[in-house]
């Protein structure tokens, strides 16, 4: 599956891993499970690591907006990892579609993403 994650921190940090081309059944999976995490912890606190992410097929994009639009106050903090420009432009492009602290890390500080993700 191109889309995983797991919990830390007690359930308030999400690592979320994307790799290769995000397709519409990808969010099938992930948004009822992203959901339920918000139900049980409130707003979360998101890792995405992109570090073998190469996209969305059109139909995906569009789920991808959904999904911003739908959980825009239900994160709290994004640690956007990635590894390419086009990766650091979209993570400054998301900034105005959500309330959560959004910063962007290249992968050699994922570290660094996850401590910051971490403080009070």
């Amino acid at each position: 599956m191109p889309i995983q994650f797991n919990e830390s921190n007690g359930g308030k940090v999400l690592d979320i891993h994307v790799s290769g081309k995000l397709e519409k059944a990808d969010y099938a999976q992930f948004v009822p499970a992203f959901e339920q995490l918000v139900r049980e912890h409130g707003k979360l606190r998101l890792l995405f690591d992109m570090s073998d992410f190469h996209g969305w097929e059109a139909s995906a994009a569009w789920e991808d907006f959904k999904f911003g639009v739908e959980h825009f106050a239900d994160i709290e903090r994004l640690a956007m990892v990635g590894e390419t420009q086009w990766q650091h432009g979209m993570a400054m492009f998301c900034k105005p579609f959500t309330k959560a602290k959004a910063r962007y890390f290249v992968h050699a500080d994922a570290d660094a993403a996850r401590k910051w993700l971490e403080e009070a």
